[in-house]
């Protein structure tokens, strides 16, 4: 599944330049657990209705739990991917030096090679999801996204004028 997500063409707008977009992918080498890994049916959405309210510069940031650390994300609807900053790829526990970048994308900055990665819990005020899937961005990102691998799994989310729902 998350093979077939990464295939579908990846990109956001945003006149944030923190806000970078995943806008197209490339498979590259995949390594034999990786590939187990990714077919793994994943866990249904947990915990009640969460809400995220907008930022005065008309972006939704979510404050999420992720691996037991503090995690700021974009909602980037237009990715097709969860998409990690190497500081907070290190800061999850992830060692960016060892990771395989075996995916071509192109962010707003221009082509990157990504790792894919998969977290073992996300959770943002309260809609939890376990092992959702992920790229680690090797260069041009500065604010990790928080895309569809996540947003994808919720039964719902809806954008009104002054928040995010998002409906596990």
């Amino acid at each position: 599944m998350f093979r077939l997500a990464m295939l579908a063409v990846l990109g956001a707008v945003s006149a944030v330049g923190a806000a970078q977009a995943l806008a197209a992918f490339e498979p590259g080498r995949r390594e034999p657990e990786l590939r187990a890994a990714v077919l793994a049916e994943p866990a249904p959405a947990m915990g009640s209705a969460a809400s995220i309210a907008k930022a005065a510069d008309g972006h939704y940031w979510a404050e999420a739990e992720v691996n037991g650390s503090r995690v700021r994300f974009l909602v980037d609807t237009g990715a097709s991917a969860v998409a990690l900053t190497q500081a907070d790829a290190r800061r999850l526990g992830f060692e960016p030096d060892r990771l395989s970048y075996d995916y071509k994308v192109t962010t707003a900055s221009g082509p990157a090679r990504a790792a894919a990665v998969k977290l073992g819990r996300v959770s943002v005020a309260g809609a939890s999801l376990s092992d959702v899937d992920a790229l680690v961005i090797e260069r041009g990102l500065d604010t990790s996204l928080l895309g569809m691998t996540y947003l994808g799994r919720l039964s719902r989310f809806e954008a009104t004028q002054t928040a995010l729902i998002l409906r596990p």
